[in-house]
């Protein structure tokens, strides 16, 4: 249930709508994309040699592309809780993906702190401010933010396709269902028809085109009145599925030299660009183009660990991969179109994070906040770098904390602030620095040579912790080498 400072806030949205309004004969429809684990060099226009995406590098001519783009988490759930309320996963004490905040292990020699497997309803979330002003609200796809008491429905949206308490599907195909991860996983609302039962023409039927042939319903149906998409494509998390032709063509395709080499990984990401595609040739058809603000991003950097024995994709030049706070694991390919105001084909250096999105957006559709709801935020909004990319912005820390173990890494928190970043991790309280303009594949630990900036930067990320009061590991005493 929402809070009574929950309907003070939409109280204040509703004053302020009312004067947006008469500014604006309609407010942008807004379209949220985020890829799973899509990696920071999986696009042609970040880069890749293997992939070929070019709807999404179409788009990215159309647009402003971020190349310092960072995922509020190294994984999946802290990073959508962080887009839905602009609010540091640590502030939230989201910080570890759903199922493993609910299994903790203590079999390592620290032991994860007790943290949330929901976002509390009482948030007011990016879908329940836009819903205030009017806006249609759909949630389509991954959710992984909250059990069935914290489903879209409970968050501000009028509209859930596709949601589920799991991260991932037991399979891309249809009818979206069985048992390939510990337990029987299914995708509700998708795999029957009208009638309760499979539909046997859906046989074959591939859930990223389904997620958007929904999301184009939602548009065609609510074309006349704003609306805000959240797309939140499974894809290209595990298990890595592509279409029998795609795989075939990718097989023919990987040469020696190529950083990618997983054929039925490049399938997965020829898949989506295919839909990119799709949804932004219906906003034209639609005529709606011109009026939506389109985001583009991903929950975490690409996975670089095996998946039936070959391993998934390759984030080179950066450092390592999802779950770890490394390059790697946090930084995303991000693309902005906003009509009229950004300038086609531009790209913007500015780190920027999940957590800007939501400050952005309602900037965007002229909400108003007084200073103690923009306190609340951990992002800020974009708006200055969306109308020039070289727009100089006062420079800010940007802050991770993962106090959990995953493949690619130990418990650890992160700060950059400017061109530096450093990492300490927490077992021990190891300290990595690394200058990312001159290294950013960060190899060469600065600690040594600059101490006095290290020293610096670990005081702002101990304060930061103490100021979001930041879950902490204790020490294992069962825990033997």
């Amino acid at each position: 249930m929402k809070q009574p400072f929950y309907y003070l806030i939409i109280g204040l949205i509703g004053i302020f709508s009312a004067s947006a309004q008469t500014l604006n004969e309609r407010s942008p429809n807004i379209l949220v994309i985020t890829v799973d684990d899509l990696g920071w060099a999986d696009l042609g226009c970040y880069g890749a040699d293997l992939h070929e995406t070019p709807n999404i590098d179409a788009f990215a001519a159309t647009a402003q592309k971020f190349t310092n783009a960072y995922a509020a988490a190294a994984i999946c759930t802290p990073t959508r809780a962080a887009l839905l309320t602009g609010k540091s996963p640590a502030k939230l004490n989201m910080t570890i993906w759903r199922e493993a905040a609910i299994n903790n292990q203590f079999t390592r020699k620290l032991i994860p702190p007790d943290v949330s497997a929901n976002l509390p309803v009482n948030e007011v979330t990016i879908a329940d401010a836009l819903k205030a002003e009017g806006y249609v609200t759909a949630h389509l796809g991954k959710w992984h933010v909250g059990d069935g008491e914290h489903f879209p429905e409970t968050q501000g949206f009028d509209i859930n396709v596709g949601a589920t308490v799991w991260g991932a599907p037991p399979t891309f195909f249809y009818p979206y269902r069985g048992e390939i991860y510990r337990s029987y996983r299914f995708v509700p609302g998708l795999e029957r028809n009208v009638n309760g039962k499979y539909d046997l023409n859906r046989e074959g039927e591939y859930l990223t085109d389904r997620l958007t042939d929904e999301a184009i319903s939602i548009m065609e149906r609510f074309k006349e009145e704003p609306f805000f998409i959240n797309l939140s494509y499974y894809t290209v998390h595990t298990p890595i599925e592509g279409k029998k032709e795609l795989v075939e063509y990718y097989q023919k395709k990987l040469a020696s030299g190529m950083s990618h080499q997983n054929a039925i990984y490049a399938a997965m990401v020829h898949s989506l660009d295919e839909n990119i595609g799709r949804l932004m040739a219906k906003l034209d058809e639609l005529k709606l183009t011109d009026h939506t603000v389109v985001v583009f991003t991903s929950d975490n950097g690409g996975f670089i660990n095996e998946w039936d024995g070959q391993r998934v994709t390759d984030n080179a030049p950066l450092r390592s991969g999802k779950g770890a706070l490394y390059e790697g694991g946090i930084r995303v390919p991000t693309i902005i179109r906003w009509p009229d105001i950004t300038i086609p084909n531009t790209t913007s250096d500015y780190p920027i994070t999940t957590q800007d999105f939501y400050p952005t957006l309602l900037e965007m559709v002229n909400l108003k906040w007084d200073s103690s709801q923009v306190a609340a935020f951990d992002g800020i909004s974009l708006i200055p770098v969306l109308k020039d990319p070289q727009a100089e912005l006062k420079q800010r820390a940007l802050y991770w904390h993962y106090p959990h173990y995953y493949h690619t890494t130990k418990p650890v928190s992160a700060i950059r602030q400017g061109d530096w970043k450093l990492l300490e991790f927490l077992e021990d309280n190891h300290v990595e620095l690394y200058n990312l303009k001159e290294d950013v594949g960060e190899k060469n630990n600065m600690k040594k040579a600059n101490p006095e900036k290290a020293k610096e930067l670990l005081h702002l990320l101990t304060e930061w912790r103490q100021q979001v009061d930041a879950s902490m590991p204790r020490l294992n005493p069962e825990y033997s080498k």
